[in-house]
């Protein structure tokens, strides 16, 4: 009911629902009661005048925000140390494979004097269990296993400092 009073009063509702509505207000005590208070809060709407802010209103709250130091918001939720960690062990991994697999190709000489690998990366001809299954293979795994630990161990310590309380 007090929605389509409203959308009565604001003039916002087709001639069917206007001819309802009069009826309505004619015959029924309730609605006519209703559409008198909707209708003083409506005219009392009209006549006020809405207040505009002060030219500096906006100057004013810059002003006072500016006195609070807003930390950046990045510091609260990301640690440089342990992105650096990730990335020295990504990088340590890479190039030890890398320095691996160099190692593992036989350079020969040929007539034309130029270096080429006598390895081919052919999946049939190379023997991948003989590459990955040596002692440097496994002390690589080791330390980079070993220097992962370390990282999560740093981390989780770091983690744990935050949220002690300080003496």
């Amino acid at each position: 009911m007090e929605k389509r009073l409203w959308e009565f009063i604001d003039g916002h509702c087709s001639e069917e629902e206007k001819t309802i509505i009069h009826q309505q207000l004619a015959e029924n005590p309730v609605w006519s009661s209703k559409y008198n208070d909707l209708k003083q809060v409506h005219d009392m709407l009209q006549k006020e005048e809405l207040e505009m802010p002060s030219l500096r209103f906006m100057k004013n709250v810059m002003e006072e925000i500016a006195q609070y130091q807003v930390a950046p918001a990045t510091k609260n939720y990301i640690n440089k140390n342990v992105i650096r960690g990730i990335s020295a062990f990504f990088l340590t991994m890479i190039a030890g494979l890398f320095i691996y697999f160099v190692g593992q190709v036989h350079w020969s000489s040929q007539s034309t004097g130029t270096f080429v690998p006598a390895y081919s990366l052919d999946a049939n001809k190379l023997n991948w269990g003989k590459l990955l299954n040596n002692s440097y293979v496994n002390i690589f795994i080791g330390i980079s296993a070993i220097l992962g630990l370390i990282l999560v161990d740093k981390y989780l310590q770091a983690k744990k400092n935050k949220t002690l309380p300080e003496h």
